[in-house]
C-alpha cells in the first residue's frame, strides 16, 4: 500500500503519529498543535474512532477539538467495510482539513478500512495537504507496514513481531506507540530486522512525530521518541533463528528524542530541541 502522488504544485501534509495518553485535560500540547496546524478556527475535523469498541470515544475527541476552537468537527464511525461506501459520509470526509484516527486496535482499522474507498480517499487527501494524525492504534496504522501486535522485552527474537499492511501514507517508517511504557524497543528491532529499509519511530505515551512534507519530523509532547535507524545495519541473526529465539543485530543506530529535537529521515540526522543546525 504505497502512498498517493502528490499532485503538481501542491506538497504533501503532515503525519502525525502519537503514542497514545496524549494530555487531554492540562496543556493539551499535542492536541493544540494539530488543530493549529489545520488551520485553529479553520480547523475542519474528520475525527475517525473505527479502532474503538468504545463509543464514546468519537464524541469525547469531539468535544475536545471543539473546545480548542477547531472550527468544524466531524465524527465518522466507519464501523463497517459497507459504511465505508456511503457516499455521504466520504462527501463530509472529502471536506476535512485534518483527519484524527483515535486509539483501540490497529487490526480492526486494517480490517475495517483496508482497501476500501476511505483508504484511498485519505491517501489522496493526505497527497494533496491534508493533515493525518493518529493517536495510539491510529498511529501505528498510517505507515505502509503495520506492526499489528508483538510480544514486549527489549531483546528482538524470532517471532516476537507481526506485521500487516496499514493506510499507507509514508513508506519511511514503521511506528510503535506506548513505546517506553509497554517495552517494546525488542520488537520493534524485530521487525525492521525483517525490514531494514524503514526507520522505526517509538513513541511513548503524550509523544508526538509531526512529519512534515519535506520527510522532516520534530517531537512534540512531554513523552520521548525513539528513532530506530538500521541503514548501517551489518548483520542480523533473523533469517536462522526459530521462532521464541533471541536476534542479534548489528550496527542498528538509536536516537532518543525529546520535545522539540528533529530528525530528517532523507539524511538520517538528529537535532537536539536548541540545537543550530549545520547546512554545511
Amino acid at each position: 500500500m504505497t502512498p498517493s502522488r502528490v499532485p503538481d504544485g501542491q506538497q504533501r501534509g503532515f503525519i502525525v503519529p502519537i503514542g497514545g495518553a496524549e494530555d487531554k485535560v492540562g496543556a493539551e500540547s499535542i492536541l493544540k498543535r494539530f488543530v493549529r496546524l489545520c488551520g485553529k478556527r479553520e480547523a475542519r475535523i474528520a475525527v475517525i474512532p473505527t479502532a474503538s469498541e468504545l463509543r464514546t470515544t468519537g464524541r469525547r475527541y469531539e468535544e475536545l477539538f471543539r473546545g480548542l476552537k477547531a472550527g468544524k468537527v466531524w465524527v465518522l464511525a466507519f464501523e463497517t467495510r459497507q459504511q465505508c461506501e456511503d457516499l455521504e459520509e466520504l462527501a463530509v470526509l472529502e471536506k476535512a482539513n485534518g483527519v484524527f484516527l483515535t486509539g483501540g486496535s490497529q487490526l480492526r482499522l486494517s480490517t475495517t478500512l483496508g482497501g476500501t474507498p476511505v483508504a484511498k480517499a485519505l491517501r489522496a487527501m493526505n497527497a494533496r495537504g491534508v493533515h493525518v494524525a493518529g493517536t495510539s492504534a491510529g498511529a501505528a496504522f498510517l505507515p505502509e507496514h503495520m506492526i499489528a501486535y508483538g510480544d514486549e522485552g527489549p531483546t528482538p527474537r524470532a517471532g516476537m513481531v507481526s506485521l500487516a499492511p496499514g493506510l499507507g501514507l509514508t513508506n519511511r517508517v514503521i511506528v510503535d506507540q506506548h513505546f517506553k511504557e509497554r517495552d517494546r524497543l525488542g520488537r520493534l528491532l524485530a521487525a525492521l530486522a525483517s525490514n531494514p529499509f524503514a526507520h522505526g519511530i517509538g513513541l511513548d505515551e503524550d509523544a508526538a512525530a509531526f512529519i512534515g512534507p519535506d520527510d522532516t519530523l520534530e517531537v512534540a509532547g512531554t513523552g520521548g521518541l525513539t528513532i530506530v535507524d538500521p541503514a548501517e545495519m551489518e548483520y542480523s541473526s533473523m533469517d536462522r533463528a526459530k521462532v521464541g529465539d533471541p536476534v542479534s543485530v548489528i550496527g542498528v543506530k538509536i536516537h532518543v528524542l525529546l520535545n522539540g529535537a528533529r530528525y530528517d529521515l532523507h539524511e538520517r540526522r538528529a537535532t537536539a530541541a536548541g540545537a543550530e543546525v549545520d547546512e554545511s
